[in-house]
């Protein structure tokens, strides 16, 4: 596969990639996907997903992804699992490094989304899908009626707490600092809402639960104090980090490392999946801080792979 001049590798294997794949390979651009070591994207931390379209009980993400990956190699997809080491899109063909090999490419999309910050605790991986979550839109059902903590205190934190305030009993933001970092107008917001408090100088030490989230060890920066509070799950606000490292230099990305979308001045086309690199393309989460969805990964993952063979249609 390495001397071959491929149409089409798109790199990442979430909603977005797989999508993507599907769509180019029913399109006849025969793609490879570099699916990555840990293929799946987040999703593969979710247990239930009940907002994904089609799936009137809900699904595993795990079983969600496995599904997509099967849809895309019906339509002869090739993967790859492996992680991309380093890519050159300042020539073509371009070229897509990973361990093992070199491959070249006419077009690339890139859908390697973006991962959550976690608090580094090893109880917060322990029970990530059992009480614990970095997506309120993805989770806040499923504690209808029910305690629930966000650890964070900017802009993130403040729009997970104003979507979970409609469906817990109760909101407690738990912020390192004596003042919350969210744009004022988010603050009023949250603010606002009576079954969402506060506790501030305070830092989350440990997830309690053994099967799923009971509650957490809260200590007191100020004092000392650690006490524990009981809730059934927390919710970790600290923002997200693009998986775009291994792009620096090579297409634009924003003061946050996430690409860049620009407008195709060719087909006079706005909102669309182009980057600053005429043939380089990006889908879902890793040019996306604000919706980070499933299906708008997944929705941006189509509109890629229409764009790339658009592109290929016209050097061709």
């Amino acid at each position: 596969m390495s001397e071959e001049q491929l149409k089409l590798v798109i790199i990442g294997s979430g909603p977005a990639g797989l999508t993507a794949a599907i769509y180019a390979a029913r399109g006849g651009l025969n793609p490879v996907v570099i699916s990555g070591s840990a293929p799946g994207g987040q999703l593969m931390l979710t247990t239930d997903v009940d907002d994904f379209p089609g799936f009137p009980e809900g699904i595993q993400g795990s079983d969600l992804m496995s599904k997509m990956r099967a849809q895309a190699s019906r339509f002869e997809t090739r993967f790859i699992d492996e992680d991309v080491t380093a890519v050159n899109f300042q020539k073509q063909p371009f070229e897509v490094r990973t361990g093992t090999q070199t491959l070249y490419s006419k077009a690339v999309i890139v859908a390697t989304g973006a991962s959550a910050k976690w608090l580094g605790l090893k109880s917060e991986y322990r029970l990530i899908g059992r009480g614990v979550s970095a997506c309120a839109v993805c989770d806040g059902p499923f504690f209808k009626g029910k305690e629930v903590v966000i650890v964070g205190g900017g802009d993130a934190a403040m729009r997970e707490a104003q979507h979970l305030s409609k469906y817990a009993s109760s909101v407690t933001i738990i912020h390192r600092r004596e003042t919350l970092k969210a744009q004022e107008a988010l603050q009023e917001l949250v603010k606002a809402k009576n079954n969402v408090s506060f506790i501030f100088s305070s830092t989350v030490e440990e997830i309690l639960g053994e099967e799923k989230v009971t509650g957490v060890k809260v200590k007191n920066l100020q004092t000392g104090k650690v006490q524990d509070l009981l809730t059934d799950g927390v919710f970790v606000a600290i923002g997200h980090n693009p998986n775009t490292k291994f792009l620096e230099g090579e297409v634009e990305l924003d003061e946050r490392g996430y690409i860049v979308i620009k407008d195709d001045v060719h087909n006079l086309l706005k909102n669309g999946t182009h980057t600053s690199v005429e043939g380089v393309f990006a889908a879902g989460d890793v040019a996306d801080f604000h919706y980070r969805q499933g299906i708008t990964a997944a929705g941006s993952g189509a509109k890629a792979a229409l764009d790339a063979e658009g592109y290929l249609e016209k050097v061709k």
